[in-house]
């Protein structure tokens, strides 16, 4: 049975909020959280141009809408764009899909409100599409991915050896999942992660998400 398409207007968590990218109130933002053309060391990875402006960013992300729905990233407290990813290869059929073009600002990248958002947007396909399987996938030679995948909870699945021709060159695509059987526990995960109760007074985690999705696992 076909699944609706991930095209949500609004995701809100505790600690952010994820809007449907649109460009003549996001771009800007988005832009300048990156650190404008800094922005390029950030998406080394990506097999897009470097960008050397705002509106090329702009004409970019705005073009591929329609294949992908491009999430915003905003902290709650402060309204203040923090990253951004997008659902793509979208498979309504079969429900599966995949969250991709994923960048985070350097001042948010590890941070409580990264993880929500990431949350969120699985939580979305799973408990409100009802998908069976959410895919992210990467350059393999991007090992801050490879980690950020096997911290959220994606599983390792293969590389794709010379999957697409990236920036010139080969590109070896890895391939990590997760599916609608596994998303129970890893939505608990989350869900204790994200207590108040598991972070000190500096704002420090006290038990790290992937010991808590093996301590759920273990549990009889």
């Amino acid at each position: 049975m076909p699944r609706p398409r991930p095209s949500p207007e609004r995701l809100t968590g505790s600690l952010v909020e994820l809007t449907g990218f649109q460009p003549a109130k996001d771009a800007a933002a988005l832009w300048s959280a990156f650190g404008e053309r800094r922005f390029n060391d950030l998406i080394r990875y990506f097999p897009n141009k470097d960008f050397n402006s705002e509106a090329q960013f702009r004409r970019w992300l705005e073009a591929a809408q329609g294949d992908w729905h491009t999430m915003v990233f905003r902290r709650l407290a402060d309204h203040s764009a923090i990253g951004m990813a997008s659902y793509m290869r979208i498979d309504e059929k079969n429900g599966v899909c995949e969250t991709g073009a994923v960048a985070h600002a350097p001042a948010a990248q590890g941070t409580p409100e990264v993880t929500e958002a990431h949350f969120l947007m699985a939580r979305h396909v799973f408990d409100d599409l009802g998908y069976r399987r959410f895919e992210w996938k990467l350059d393999n030679r991007n090992e801050a991915s490879h980690r950020a995948a096997q911290r959220l909870g994606f599983t390792f699945e293969g590389v794709f050896r010379q999957h697409m021709v990236s920036r010139g060159r080969n590109r070896d695509t890895a391939w990590y999942a997760m599916i609608d059987t596994e998303w129970p526990v890893i939505r608990r995960a989350f869900e204790i992660w994200l207590e108040p109760s598991n972070f000190d007074a500096e704002g420090q985690q006290r038990k790290r998400l992937a010991d808590i999705r093996a301590d759920l696992l273990s549990t009889p």
